[in-house]
């Protein structure tokens, strides 16, 4: 951000009209940091993010939204936040949860590698199918060797070889987990 900030100092940030604590990365800077990166981006154009408390809570369907943009750019905040004069520069705002961090710098990491794990060909064809909140639900529970571990036994429709009683398993244990540790998704799904 440093290089597009005025000055010999190159200062980005500084203290709130009204005081209070802290410090707010000043409009300039972020507003050319803007301008460049869309210039960067040529014809197709760039999806500017703000990263914001107030933004919409980030989810895997958001995800599979951004996905298809050619090019992004996440703005991140930092300190007290940024300058509310460069928000209508965002073409969307987003937040990673109900709580405070010292940056954006970890939300967009967030955002970047969930993104980028969309991607064809970073991972095998097929992997990211049945994962959690792909249907709406959380995923099934998984299970490797040894069969038996400390009393505990891999449920024995996983070992028949029987695929079409281990996908209906795998879909009713979905529905079960969901149900048990995250109800709120199944009743997005109503929706």
């Amino acid at each position: 951000m440093r290089q597009f900030a005025g000055g010999s100092f190159r200062h980005v940030d500084d203290s709130p009209f009204g005081g209070g604590r802290g410090l707010v990365l000043r409009a300039e800077p972020i507003w050319r940091a803007i301008q460049f990166v869309k210039e960067q981006a040529g014809p197709d154009g760039c999806h500017i993010i703000g990263l914001t408390p107030a933004g919409e809570t980030y989810h895997q369907r958001k995800a599979h939204t951004l996905v298809g943009y050619s090019h992004i750019a996440l703005v991140c905040g930092h300190f007290e936040g940024m300058d509310a004069r460069v928000n209508c520069y965002f073409d969307e705002e987003l937040s990673i949860g109900d709580y405070i961090l010292t940056g954006g710098e970890l939300p967009a990491q967030v955002i970047a590698d969930s993104l980028l794990r969309l991607l064809p060909g970073v991972l095998r064809k097929g992997s990211a199918e049945e994962e959690s909140f792909e249907s709406g639900m959380l995923e099934y529970p998984q299970y490797t060797q040894p069969v038996l571990w400390r009393g505990q036994r891999v449920p024995d429709v996983l070992l028949s070889g029987d695929h079409g009683k281990i996908r209906a398993f795998r879909q009713a244990e979905a529905e079960r987990v969901t149900r048990d540790k995250r109800p709120d998704l199944l009743h997005e799904n109503e929706v």
